[in-house]
């Protein structure tokens, strides 16, 4: 019994953690910041009325903020010339006016699973609640002349719309002769390349400095939580990985890495970016701040050295900006193409990356084989059991040869009584005898956790897993399963509170926890015993809010290992006590003497 219980609180220790803090805290803190969230959309609503005008009470502030106006998306977008953009992953427009990237639609993504729900808007003009731009300009100085920034307006020189197959040139020339000529083009995905031309015109030397921004005026409606970043982000050369909060910068001064000449940088949602790669040429800053004055904003920008470009002469700058889903694949791909260091952190892999990535690219494997990413879990997690064979070959061996020597550990109880010493001593003495690891049961349970938490972070942060279907009334692995016994899975007209969603699948999950924990006999100890018989129950009310993904992996996994102890506990001559134990359960006991 002593093997069953470190076996059995291995388990627990293996999610309790994960699962109190899921049910305890995520789970609470989503809801309030979604009530919060739909008020605010609300109270805008109400205070903007179709045809108010844009409220602008201050002047531009000095760093090229917009002032405090709030307008409708569609105002915001009329008020100003734009260049439509066009491609198979992205609609929207960019701004003459700073030749800002404001307007984009996602068109591969929707905001629920039904595909007439409207599609996920990533940016959005400044003027609008849910503000949110890329711009790029200059700083430069009385010598150089004006300088392109947030409120120049540019000229559309060639391309009357932005495709993948037609890149367009914006052209602006200064008060000093300096002529910017500034040609975007676009992947058939979420990589923009902009080079900027620019032609010395004045007939005396200019120097100016790039800058770049990722700016946006709200955080993200579901809260930031642990176990993933959503903030800034950015991998700033020599200084490595930087991870920044949104509440870092809003509670202390703008956080400035260091200067380099590689990297890139930006801000991060759960499935979302827009990030910078700044020309690699010239060394920059990189800065991370939020801005009070005004509308409240958070930035994520960079400065470059100045360049000096002699009469008559022309440079060119190139500039790469990605705007759209962290798709794993396409992230790498940009990684290897335009040689960006470390592009592939733009995902938040966790701790155990060098196992959550793998098990990715093993279920990004099964699935366009199967084209299905929860037939891919099943399979990914016969691989697993595959590899861990070995282990829970020794581990069910150990069971087993304790199973044998039971009547021997019932014989020592005897002797010694209530000597617990005497009684320690002759386990360890028969335990060498018979030539038995009591903790050799733990070691592949202990091994597994990081796996667990690996397929956790895989189907909670990749972006593949979000509205992903399997099958029948999963059609969100990502999402916990949505049906519940409270009414009867759907035939009765109820609304099931969050707490009593417990779906199908987490009631699977319980059942083949119940018959795995069954496979061994209840421990004679009433609190090990309590625990055995509670905690298929406790697992399936605390798993019923985690990804529906995570529990059919779960429930599967323990079908697999009731077969796998039955198999070799089998093959080592221990007997198979499942339904030996399942009609003790349910027998009627017996009524003790009088």
């Amino acid at each position: 019994m002593e093997n069953n219980r470190n076996y059995f609180v291995a388990i627990a220790l293996s999610v309790l953690i994960l699962i109190a803090w899921q049910f305890l805290y995520v789970n609470p803190k989503i809801e309030k910041e979604r009530v919060v969230a739909e008020a605010q959309q609300k109270a805008a609503q109400q205070t903007q009325p179709a045809g108010t005008p844009a409220v602008s009470g201050q002047a531009q502030p000095a760093n090229g903020a917009v002032p405090g106006a709030v307008e409708t998306r569609d105002q915001a977008i009329a008020k100003s010339a734009r260049v439509a953009i066009d491609t198979p992953a992205l609609s929207g427009s960019i701004n003459l006016t700073g030749a800002r990237f404001d307007d984009l639609k996602l068109k591969e993504y929707h905001e629920t699973v039904d595909d007439k729900s409207p599609l996920i808007t990533l940016f959005s003009p400044a003027d609008t609640p849910e503000g949110y731009f890329t711009e790029l300009g200059y700083i430069g100085s009385e010598a150089t002349g004006t300088v392109p920034g947030p409120t120049t307006v540019w000229t559309l020189k060639s391309g009357d719309k932005l495709t993948t197959a037609t890149p367009v040139t914006l052209t602006f020339t200064n008060d000093k002769g300096v002529v910017f000529d500034r040609t975007v083009s676009v992947d058939e995905h979420f990589m923009f390349q902009i080079t900027d031309a620019i032609n010395n015109g004045s007939g005396a030397p200019v120097s100016l400095s790039s800058y770049g921004r990722v700016t946006r005026f709200n955080k993200p409606a579901t809260p930031s939580i642990y176990v993933l970043h959503e903030g800034f982000i950015g991998v700033i050369g020599e200084h490595g990985l930087n991870e920044v909060s949104y509440g870092n910068v809003e509670d202390e001064a703008p956080i400035q890495p260091g200067k380099t000449t590689t990297g890139w940088l930006g801000i991060t949602d759960k499935y979302w970016a827009a990030t910078i790669v700044p020309p690699q040429a010239t060394p920059y800053e990189a800065k991370f701040a939020h801005f009070p004055d005004g509308r409240p904003r958070y930035q994520a920008d960079y400065k470059q050295d100045a360049i000096t470009i002699a009469p008559g002469q022309t440079t060119d700058l190139k500039t790469l900006m990605f705007a759209g889903a962290k798709q794993v694949p396409l992230v790498d791909g940009y990684e290897k193409t335009y040689s960006i260091p470390q592009f592939d952190l733009l995902i938040d892999w966790g701790w155990f990356y060098f196992i959550t990535k793998p098990m990715f690219k093993l279920m990004d494997f099964f699935f366009r084989y199967f084209g299905n990413f929860g037939v891919a879990i099943l399979m990914t997690t016969i691989v697993v059991k595959l590899l861990f064979f070995p282990l829970a070959s020794k581990q069910y061996a150990s069971m087993a040869n304790m199973k044998k020597v039971q009547p021997k550990m019932e014989e020592l109880k005897k002797k010694h009584g209530d000597d617990r010493m005497a009684l320690q001593q002759g386990m360890m003495q028969l335990y060498k005898d018979e030539k038995i690891n009591p903790i050799a049961g733990c070691w592949p349970i202990l091994l597994q956790i990081p796996v667990f938490f690996a397929l956790y972070k895989v189907i909670y942060v990749t972006i593949e897993m979000r509205h992903a279907p399997f099958f029948g009334w999963i059609q969100d692995l990502s999402a916990p399963d949505p049906t519940s016994i409270f009414n009867l899975f759907g035939l009765i007209p109820f609304e099931v509170p969050h707490m009593l969603l417990i779906g199908v699948w987490p009631l699977i999950m319980g059942v083949t926890m119940f018959l795995q924990m069954r496979m061994n006999p209840t421990p004679p100890d009433p609190t090990q015993a309590m625990l055995f018989t509670w905690m298929p129950v406790v697992f399936t009310f605390m798993l019923a809010s985690f990804p529906a993904g995570l529990v059919i992996y779960w429930a599967w996994n323990n079908t697999l290992s009731i077969a796998q102890q039955a198999f070799i506990m089998k093959r080592h001559g221990a007997k198979v006590e499942l339904f030996d134990n399942l009609k003790g359960l349910f027998s009627r006991k017996p009524k003790p003497a009088e």
